[in-house]
């Protein structure tokens, strides 16, 4: 019998930081970020202060990874012998990402198997994470399968953005209201819904008591789990990302383990500069 070997493959919505992905062996599909002149792969061709600094230029679009670049990924994972493939790709209640690697599934020439995190950003990126981690541990492709949809229940993505103007440019809004009441200062906590689709979970007034607000929600989600995993995603945002994290190490002490990332510029399109993120893993 062949000794199975997994490779974990993802998107770049789901915002593994990239010291992580290549320390873990993640093959990462990137999206496009499109700007009338031309396209640039995520995280690749284009990083997220460039695009954060051309906003005021141009606010650009996002798409779909393209043929060619899931191609070459796919020949990489089979050129470096790995025997099963298994996605592990952001909400396709928000891209269309899912859908297009489910299709290039069936064709693959290597069994692949593709699952939907029902999440975003770094919420999707725990679960890639712990994928790998799994496959480390020696677990066999079914198992694999299994653990990594326990996973995906454990795991939730709170955030806040600076405004809502950049997810309704982007048409992402989902089922967060357009609150009349950011006149007010009065600011939704978003997460995702059980169909991965954007929704507002709780509103507070103030950038300050927002992420505060997030905080309290995900340790609601931590509760007293012994071992969890944050990991802190940033829009332009680093002072008060790592003030946060400060906040979560008083909080939690030695229960959790704590990873801070750049939000990706696919993602950075959509909710603008000053989003502050925490995924929550519990185990």
């Amino acid at each position: 019998m062949v000794k199975q070997k997994i490779a974990i493959l993802t998107d770049s919505g789901s915002d593994v930081p990239y010291d992580l992905a290549k320390k873990n062996n993640i093959f990462v599909v990137p999206l496009q970020v499109n700007y009338k002149d031309r396209s640039y792969r995520d995280g690749i061709d284009i990083d997220a202060d460039t695009m954060y600094q051309r906003l005021k230029e141009e606010i650009p679009t996002t798409s779909l990874p393209v043929g060619e670049d899931i191609d070459k990924v796919l020949q990489d994972i089979e050129a470096q012998g790995y025997t099963h493939i298994l996605g592990v790709v952001l909400s396709s209640g928000l891209s269309g990402t899912c859908n297009v690697l489910k299709l290039v599934a069936k064709d693959s020439k290597l069994p692949m198997e593709v699952i939907d995190t029902k999440n975003i950003g770094i919420g999707s990126g725990l679960s890639v994470l712990k994928a790998a981690e799994f496959v480390r541990q020696g677990l066999s492709w079914d198992e694999l399968i299994v653990k990594v949809n326990e996973t995906i229940q454990k795991t939730r993505v709170f955030f806040v953005l600076d405004t809502l103007e950049y997810l309704q440019k982007g048409g992402r809004i989902g089922k967060v209201t357009a609150l009349i009441g950011y006149a007010l200062d009065l600011r939704p906590i978003i997460t995702c819904d059980s169909e991965g689709i954007y929704t507002t979970i709780a509103k507070a007034r103030g950038r300050k008591v927002s992420i505060n607000r997030c905080l309290e929600l995900a340790l609601e989600f931590a509760g007293d789990s012994n071992s969890i995993t944050v990991g802190l995603a940033h829009g332009n945002a680093l002072e008060e990302v790592l003030k946060l994290k400060e906040l979560i190490t008083q909080k939690l002490g030695n229960r959790a383990n704590i990873f801070i990332g750049q939000v990706s510029p696919a993602l950075g399109v959509h909710t603008g500069p000053g989003l502050i993120g925490m995924g929550i893993q519990v185990d």
